[in-house]
């Protein structure tokens, strides 16, 4: 919600001052005083809404629907994908691999986010030293990242526990410690990727001018039926 500018605030001034000379109002002070008044409501709105925003992405949410979502993460630098295999987790996992296939859950209100092996049914977490491993049980903070678009249309998932410490791997596909990571990095940038093979194609759309023949003729096709 944007703020009302200082120019706002001098064209509101100097309408409501001509309005009351006419009228035979309350003078300049009343009026700087009502006009303030509207801007700090403005502002404390404001506020309030980012505080708002900002509880609800950093706070566990279960009364929100929870969404599911299926698919792979091509890591940049290895030019595969993210795979879990039980506690250990590499990204040299091929198309359409069994291991490759990744649960995300929506965890909260924002982008916050868990991944789980769909073969495997282990999470990637991150430990206090910045070490990614799987575990079973994905309900421990350190399983939880937040996923961040960045300009260049790839996704950074970065640890909702231990901020600033990104999910990472190097070019031999190893995980990289959360603690040697930035955004910038190529290490931590992701594509999210359908698995192969289970996207059908969109059918080919084609315009056709509607005339007497046409009308015609789809009245005669016969029924596939």
């Amino acid at each position: 919600m944007p703020l009302l500018p200082s120019r706002f605030i001098y064209v509101c001034l100097h309408f409501l001052v001509l309005y009351f000379q006419v009228q035979g109002g309350p003078g300049l002070g009343s009026v700087q005083v009502s006009c303030h008044r509207v801007y700090n409501e403005s502002q404390q709105t404001s506020a309030d809404f980012r505080v708002y925003v900002e509880n609800r992405t950093g706070t566990p949410d279960d009364l929100s629907r929870k969404q599911i979502r299926i698919y792979q993460l091509y890591s940049r630098t290895t030019g595969k994908h993210v795979q879990i295999l039980g506690k250990r987790i590499n990204a040299n996992g091929d198309d359409g691999g069994k291991y490759a296939l990744l649960v995300v859950e929506t965890e909260t209100f924002g982008s916050h986010i868990r991944i789980k092996g769909k073969e495997s049914g282990y999470y990637i977490c991150m430990t206090n030293k910045g070490k990614i491993i799987g575990k079973l049980q994905g309900k421990n903070p350190e399983c939880v990242f937040v996923e961040e678009v960045l300009e260049n249309n790839y996704t950074a998932l970065v640890s909702a526990k231990y901020k600033g410490w990104y999910l990472g791997f190097n070019r031999k596909g190893r995980p990289k410690k959360g603690s040697r990571t930035q955004q910038n990095q190529q290490e931590v940038h992701f594509m999210k990727r359908h698995p192969k093979g289970k996207v059908d194609p969109l059918p080919e759309f084609r315009f056709t001018t509607v005339t007497k023949r046409t009308r015609r003729a789809r009245r005669l096709k016969p029924s596939s039926n």
